[in-house]
């Protein structure tokens, strides 16, 4: 009797984790239609394809390329309006779906993508909050591949200060969500030559398109501006 007892209570709790676990991956913030509007309809000289959750934006003779990690319980989707601006500016735009929309579960995501475009010559990783920590995790252990990397309101846990990669640090002055003693705890992680842009008034979820995010201080100014700032510094930091 005992042991049945038992064995019930562990089925009862493998179950009530299991609902739990399925409850948590399910719960995530969706791509505005918008967004999804840009994969399915693109803009003029800018391809978009698909392949195994791994989504292109692909412009004319592009030299430079992006790979990059979605934030944390956000579907890869909300940030085809990134993606689709750098690809207008000629950038190769390369947007990682993650398993349960973790990039933790998927670090290695970014692996063999470089080599399917040998046209191009500079690539950087990219990623947005734990997108952003885990993109710069695995630069870390692939630094040979990559000329630098982007980190949107995120930080890196892996220490990358004695290597020669260029990075750029961009996060919002009323970004409610990131954590900013943590931020600075893993500054020195980074290179002593840094470069840091503040996007006056932007918030954390402004990157991307999939609404208000828990947490979030208000902005002051729109999404599209947001993500035109960053794309305008992007841009400058590749080029």
């Amino acid at each position: 009797m005992k042991k049945k007892i038992t064995l019930s209570i562990i089925i009862v709790l493998i179950l009530s984790l299991v609902g739990c676990t399925v409850y948590y991956i399910n719960d995530y913030y969706h791509a505005e239609e918008t967004a999804v509007s840009l994969i399915t309809t693109p803009k003029e000289n800018v391809v978009v394809t698909e392949e195994n959750g791994v989504f292109t934006f692909k412009p004319q003779n592009a030299t430079k390329g992006i790979i990059f990690y979605p934030g944390g319980k956000v579907e890869a989707k909300a940030y085809a309006p990134l993606m689709h601006s750098l690809a207008e500016e000629g950038i190769l735009s390369v947007l990682v779906t993650m398993p349960g929309n973790l990039a933790v579960l998927d670090m290695n995501a970014a692996d063999g993508i470089c080599e399917q475009y040998p046209e191009i010559e500079s690539w950087y990783m990219s990623g947005h909050s734990l997108g952003g920590s885990m993109a710069a995790s695995y630069i870390a252990e692939n630094t040979e591949e990559f000329d630098g990397v982007i980190l949107l309101a995120s930080y890196s846990t892996a220490d990358l200060s004695d290597s020669y990669l260029e990075v750029l640090s961009i996060y919002g002055s009323n970004d409610g969500v990131l954590n900013m003693e943590k931020y600075s705890e893993y500054k020195p992680n980074l290179p002593s030559d840094l470069k840091e842009f503040i996007i006056d008034g932007g918030c954390h979820a402004y990157f991307g398109a999939y609404g208000e995010q828990e947490g979030d201080g208000k902005a002051k100014i729109t999404r599209e501006e947001q993500i035109e700032y960053t794309v305008e510094k992007i841009t400058e930091f590749m080029k």
